[in-house]
């Protein structure tokens, strides 16, 4: 029993792994990007398969203005 308590999550660790490179290998794509350093000390994503039309942006919270306290009566 403590043996398969000890090989239980290896095997397991090695199955998700397995299928995280099939995953990234059947991905389809070809140019897979690479990282530039800019001149301003920032890196950029070269190449890849994500184009800038592909990322969902939504849009800027609405602010609303806080409500007025109501006013309390002096006695």
């Amino acid at each position: 029993m403590t043996r398969l308590r000890t090989t239980a999550p290896l095997l397991l660790a090695a199955g998700l792994a397995a299928l995280a490179v099939a995953t990234v290998h059947d991905a389809g794509c070809a140019d897979p990007g690479r990282y530039e350093a800019r001149g301003d000390g920032t890196w950029s994503l070269d190449g890849g398969c994500v184009d800038p039309g592909d990322l969902v942006i939504p849009p800027p919270p609405v602010v609303q203005p806080p409500a007025p306290s109501p006013e309390q009566s002096r006695s």
